[in-house]
């Protein structure tokens, strides 16, 4: 592999701030580099070295010769006047783009097909879009371009669950020139390991370099640190705690790290598992009761869309949920819908007596009239002591464990960065002691550092937990279900996790490319290819969608029945009679998922 750029004993401070201190490293064609890093520690500052937009004061940065690099920078450097065609596709010609496979997956993935439907079209101007759509354009024009070197500053930006999912696997198959690099800023974890063959952490002015994606940066790091004795209890207690959830493993995980099997092992031997489902959710139920928020035949509908069509869906106590969803379906709106905020067209919310509900949304306007309070100050407005995992806990502590040290603690509200203002708000929140928390994309302008505090705060949290994220690593590290909108009006289970839902939004993309699904059926009414008109009931409809939901919770059940089955099989690998018992039950539970699988599919076709 031939080294693309070179940087060598680089120094570059940034008025007092020492960014780089004597960085060498290099990066080399076919490696896909991710970086990390607190926020304001230098990540996109090193990018811009890198690219050589900015020169250090001290070392050497080289190029290879003939180096062709691309940037997508955190600005916005459309020109508002061009149109879609000229900002992604320049002055190439039709039959030239249309015929390159690569530019049509760009378009697909990015813009929503080839004639970029998802932004007005090829002829829409660039000026009156949102931020999301400009940003979109930015990294579409680049993946057109295809440079030799490729660097993203928080590609994942403005992304959905599935767009993220889609730039993965482009990044990771589609550019595959072995003279060609990627180097990535990104505080998405999933991203991150589906994508990265090496993760650069920079840190108090040096770069560390780990091999593999963040699983194996995970675990390097947490060698590293017990190795060199580190004194830091609370900082390495939280590596292990989510090394031990990476050991344990999502079920959707796409990615193999790359480290030894038996060194992690022996790293989390003793750790035990990150949340303690049992006490949580009898802490949970004493404080709640049996009775949380319950959705009984509710109908929704804002403007033309219908976001819930006589839905009936109960949340228990101790219920973390992650929510997702195509942009448009509804998911900010369900959060309001069970907070009470958003009324319903037709049907019933019943809440319990003993709730107490927190949200946390996406304005940060709340904290404009604190703007002159001290960071403490604001905390303690709303206590300054609460209880979290049974435990008494001081609002100073629990601000230091969201990355308020002391120091930070005293600075003006007003003087706080974007990912600052967000940790203050949910802190607000946990100290008023809810036991219903809802969080609306809870993770931006959150580093890694402090998504990984977050977590292991509301590890020993216990209540009911609802979170609309596109952070895929975050819904399966903090939730224990995932439930899906995919704009039809209804809500689905997803047993198998976001990997689930990417299946349905892909089958729901291709039935309809296809036109054998409607894009807007009337309530109470399904068509057919060839129909003329209603061909079920809407009672029937209704009723079907409830044994969906019904059969679901059944294939669910014997799922996880049939994952502990598989690992007492091998927990008793060496006692043949017990073998035997456990095959026939395994055999048993098989039959029956398989049962209420074509169930649910009969039910589907009615409900569809």
């Amino acid at each position: 592999m031939a080294n693309l750029v070179s940087v060598e004993h680089a120094t570059l401070a940034l008025g007092t701030t020492l960014v780089l201190d004597d960085v060498s490293l290099g990066v080399s064609s076919g490696t896909r580099v991710g970086i990390v890093g607190r926020n304001g520690g230098g990540k996109s500052t090193l990018l811009k070295v890198l690219a050589g937009s900015l020169p250090v004061d001290d070392g050497r940065v080289a190029h290879t010769g003939g180096l062709t690099v691309g940037v997508l920078s955190q600005d916005d450097t459309l020109d508002p006047a061009h149109t879609v065609r000229q900002a992604v596709l320049g002055d190439r010609a039709e039959h030239e783009w249309a015929g390159d496979p690569r530019v049509r997956d760009v378009l697909e993935g990015l813009l929503g097909g080839v004639s970029a439907p998802d932004v007005g079209g090829l002829e829409a101007i660039v000026g009156p879009m949102s931020g999301g759509e400009r940003r979109r354009l930015a990294l579409a024009a680049l993946l057109v371009a295809d440079p030799d070197l490729l660097m993203l500053d928080e590609p994942t930006n403005h992304l959905d669950v599935e767009g993220v999912a889609w730039l993965a696997r482009h990044l990771s198959t589609r550019r595959t020139r072995t003279d060609s690099a990627l180097v990535t800023i990104t505080h998405d974890r999933w991203f991150l390991d589906a994508v990265a063959t090496d993760t650069w952490e920079v840190v108090d002015g040096a770069v560390n370099a780990y091999e593999g994606g963040y699983a194996a940066y995970v675990l390097a790091k947490a060698e590293r640190a017990r190795i060199a004795a580190v004194t830091e209890e609370r900082r390495a207690n939280l590596l292990r705690k989510e090394l031990a959830w990476l050991r344990r493993g999502a079920p959707a995980r796409t990615s193999k790290p790359r480290f030894r099997i038996e060194a992690a092992t022996q790293l989390i031997e003793d750790e035990p598992p990150p949340r303690d489902d049992v006490s949580l959710l009898r802490f949970a139920t004493t404080r709640l009761g049996k009775d949380v928020i319950d959705l009984e035949d509710a109908s929704v509908r804002l403007g033309d869309k219908q976001i819930l069509d006589d839905v009936t869906w109960r949340l228990g106590p101790g219920d973390r949920i992650g929510i997702v969803g195509v942009n448009g379906a509804g998911k900010s709106t369900l959060l309001r819908v069970v907070s009470g905020d958003v009324a319903l067209d037709s049907g019933r919310r019943k809440q319990g007596k003993t709730v107490a509900m927190a949200f946390l949304s996406q304005e940060v306007r709340e904290l404009e009239r604190f703007a002159d309070w001290r960071v403490i100050e604001a905390i303690e407005d709303v206590k300054k002591f609460t209880m979290l995992g049974g435990k008494e806990v001081s609002a100073s502590s629990l601000a230091k464990q969201l990355g308020f040290t002391g120091q930070r603690q005293q600075t003006r509200v007003g003087s706080l960065s974007g990912g600052e203002r967000r940790r203050l708000q949910l802190l607000r929140l946990l100290m008023a002691e809810p036991n219903v928390l809802l969080l609306d994309e809870p993770t931006n302008d959150l580093d890694i550092e402090t998504l990984q505090s977050l977590e292991d705060v509301l590890d020993g949290w216990a209540g009911t937990l609802l979170v609309v994220s596109h952070d895929r690593y975050l819904l399966e590290r903090m939730c224990d279900k995932q439930i899906a909108l995919l704009g039809d009006g209804r809500l689905r289970d997803l047993p198998g996790g976001v990997e689930q839902y990417l299946e349905l939004y892909a089958a729901q993309q291709a039935a309809r490319s296809r036109g054998a699904v409607a894009s807007a059926t009337p309530a109470g009414r399904v068509t057919h290819d060839g129909g003329g008109g209603s061909a079920y009931s809407a009672a029937e409809v209704r009723e079907a969608r409830k044994e969906m939901g019904r059969l679901e919770r059944q294939i669910a059940r014997l799922e996880a029945e049939q994952a502990r089955l598989h690992d007492d099989l091998v927990a008793r690998a060496t006692d043949a009679s017990a073998v035997r018992e456990l095959d026939v039950r395994l055999r048993e539970v098989v039959d029956q998922r398989e049962e209420l699988e074509m169930a649910w599919l009969e039910a589907a076709e009615i409900a569809d």
